[in-house]
């Protein structure tokens, strides 16, 4: 798209977008992916840092967030000096990407023509002669969200057929005590188009149990769910979040083995001397690990990746290890990442208890409702990394406590570390919680001290 400065630094990023399929969005000036290799060849950086957005994010939110990420990067003075210091110096290239991940928002619901389920989120049941005589074209509202939904999950004629039913009886009724007959029979045929579920250690998308709309519903009118804003996650429409989360979740992965593992490799191709720095937050933690997987090109003297930082991951905490214990004839899905020595220096994974979107909606998304609520001490079949960390056999694992800027970490090649972030990943409101709060300067001084440890 554009190379693009971040406000009040002289420090410049390139943003580049891609769509669902992983192709790079061409924009009226044409495809910017060739401007930047030849950027790259051009400057020979020291250190290419490729970072991810999470879900839920359109090409604005992505830029706020990487803003806020580098500033807070280029606050921690003393890292950055001593990256000059090192032989050759210090010329870095930024690369943000984004891709489509905007499943819904806490305002979606206003976003389309009439407001039909406004008012009755508002109002409460409402046949629909009254619907009728309210709007002059009724169709439309449920048209608008057939689209809308379809374009998330599986845009096949049965998926349309069954969101219909839903968006019917979500007019005649938005919060039932129980999911009507038709309306949990239209939420399995979604299920069925969206994809497959193959329990833990699958493919990111198909790492769950079979979908439970009835126990889905159950559980997103739990309080804690329902009380966010009053539209996030309670009502008839609940389930169908859950399965949008999900198809995000897929998306990440078909993106990272798709544009962001081409670009990384093409990027490898161009500055061949360079130092690689992957850092994702949330699904974009399966983006980077998905593109380090799957890329190629470059020397095949030096490890694909040098650092990999996981910032609230929104993915499997037994996705590196050798053996899952509730399935020991699986590894995760990225084991040979690290078996396979893709990642030459160390792996950073935070976590926080502060965190609610991976500690509830992870288990809930993956139909482990009964996992909602943790015992102390046990880890779950299914369990996000941004509450967990890392865990499984195979893994040279450690865990550490995020300090303060100026902490001496004294991360090791090819290590992986738990950085327990409760003190400073700590604030924020409603069901994310504090999952998006992540742009601090002892994250940051991690991640430089990260970098600083491969000396190559």
């Amino acid at each position: 798209m554009s190379a693009e400065t971040v406000p009040g630094t002289e420090t410049q990023y390139h943003l580049i977008a891609f769509d669902a399929r992983g192709r790079e969005r061409v924009e009226a000036g044409g495809s910017y992916d060739p401007d930047l290799l030849r950027h790259a060849a051009g400057t020979r950086p020291t250190d290419v840092f490729l970072f991810s957005h999470g879900w839920n994010a359109d090409v604005q939110e992505a830029r706020t967030q990487y803003r806020r990420w580098i500033t807070a990067m280029e606050s921690c003075a003393d890292d950055l000096a001593a990256l000059a210091q090192r032989p050759g110096g210090y010329r870095p290239l930024l690369v943000g990407l984004h891709w489509p991940s905007k499943a819904w928002s806490d305002d979606d619901l206003s976003d389309h023509p009439g407001g039909a389920f406004d008012v009755q989120m508002e109002t409460g049941p409402q046949d629909a002669a009254a619907f009728s005589t309210a709007h002059e074209e009724p169709g439309a509202e449920i048209d608008w969200y057939v689209d809308h939904y379809a374009a998330l999950l599986t845009d096949t004629p049965e998926t349309r057929k069954a969101l219909g039913v839903i968006l019917q009886s979500a007019l005649l009724d938005a919060a039932p005590p129980t999911l009507p007959e038709p309306v949990r029979e239209a939420y399995e045929a979604i299920d069925a188009e969206a994809g497959s579920n193959e329990g833990a250690g699958a493919a990111p998308g198909e790492d769950r149990r079979a979908f439970d709309a009835q126990t889905t519903y159950a559980a997103c009118q739990q309080e804690e769910f329902a009380s966010f804003g009053g539209l996030s996650l309670g009502g008839i429409l609940s389930p169908l979040r859950v399965l949008t989360f999900w198809q995000m979740k897929r998306r990440a992965r078909t993106f990272g083995e798709s544009g962001a593992a081409t670009l990384l490799g093409d990027l490898r191709e161009a500055a061949p001397t360079a130092r690689f720095h992957l850092m994702g937050h949330s699904f974009g933690c399966i983006v980077v690990c998905a593109a380090a997987a799957r890329a190629t090109g470059g020397r095949a003297d030096r490890p694909l990746v040098d650092t990999l930082v996981l910032v609230q991951g929104a993915m499997s905490l037994w996705s590196f290890c050798s053996s899952i214990p509730a399935r020991p004839d699986r590894p995760g899905y990225f084991h040979r990442l690290l078996a396979d020595g893709r990642v030459g220096g160390p792996v950073l994974a935070t976590t926080s208890v502060h965190d609610r979107a991976v500690r509830t909606f992870y288990p809930l998304g993956a139909g482990a409702a009964d996992q909602v609520d943790y015992e102390v001490g046990r880890l779950p079949t299914y369990g996000g990394m941004g509450t967990f960390g890392v865990h499984g056999p195979g893994i040279g694992l450690q865990d550490r406590r995020l300090g303060p800027v100026g902490t001496v970490y004294d991360f090791r090649p090819q290590g992986v570390y738990n950085l327990d972030a409760d003190d400073v990943i700590k604030s924020g409101e409603g069901f994310s919680g504090a999952h998006s709060d992540i742009c601090h300067p002892p994250v940051a001084h991690a991640i430089w001290q990260a970098v600083q440890s491969n000396g190559r």
